[in-house]
């Protein structure tokens, strides 16, 4: 259904998966990866918004790049530019915009993409308007959002055996939302590990749990930006 594009990312060009829906225009969704890369998790995650109605853009933050292994995957994490992964990421949500017939953009990540959909709602509050993270990590010290700028709503969605973004980092997190005058809800989901969503995974994958935060996802968008 989607295909590899490009698009314009300040000044240099990104790459990415699209999906488009069958009417040709929805509300836009970037969608970012996990730490495995542009893999056809994410490729399917995108055409299933697709499904649903949505435009969907996964930008490539690897550029090609992508790995099985998780010490592997592990480095190219930490090894991201940053930089360079904002300007692929807000290249994303302009792209997403332009195809859009919603208000706004929503940003959806995994894992690694779940904290970087935080740090994008941060860096474009003039376009993003919902952010839906999946147990999502922020693991660059530099990289740690100003949550004060953020002007979209935060729906989240975590599980409660997950070693890496624990549930008192959950709560910590939405208590600092709200703080701020946030919308904000983090789900934690009993009895499911890190990355319950990804079907292709099926030591952690929890098809349950997963369809549940689907359908709440999909419902979170389509208030707020369909």
């Amino acid at each position: 259904m989607g295909e590899i594009v490009e698009f314009p990312s300040n000044g240099s060009t990104g790459q990415g998966y699209l999906a488009t829906p069958a009417a040709g225009r929805g509300p836009g969704v970037v969608v970012i990866q996990e730490w495995w890369g542009l893999v056809d998790h994410i490729k399917d995650v995108c055409d299933r918004f697709a499904d649903e109605g949505f435009v969907a853009l996964a930008p490539d933050l690897y550029h090609g790049e992508t790995t099985s292994e998780p010490d592997e995957a592990g480095k190219k994490m930490m090894a991201l530019n940053i930089e360079r992964a904002a300007k692929d990421m807000s290249g994303a949500v302009d792209r997403v915009d332009e195809l859009s017939d919603g208000r706004g953009v929503g940003v959806v990540g995994f894992c690694m993409g779940g904290g970087l959909a935080l740090v994008l709602g941060c860096h474009r509050p003039d376009k993003v308007r919902a952010v839906v993270p999946f147990y999502g990590v922020i693991a660059w010290p530099e990289a740690q959002p100003d949550y004060s700028k953020l002007s979209a709503a935060v729906e989240g969605h975590y599980a409660e055996k997950d070693g890496f973004f624990t549930p008192d980092k959950v709560r910590e997190l939405e208590a600092q939302l709200k703080d701020l005058g946030k919308q904000a809800q983090l789900f934690i989901y009993p009895g499911v590990d890190h990355a319950f969503f990804n079907d292709t995974r099926p030591e952690v994958y929890n098809a349950e749990v997963a369809q549940q935060a689907w359908m709440r996802t999909l419902a979170f968008l389509r208030s707020n930006i369909g």
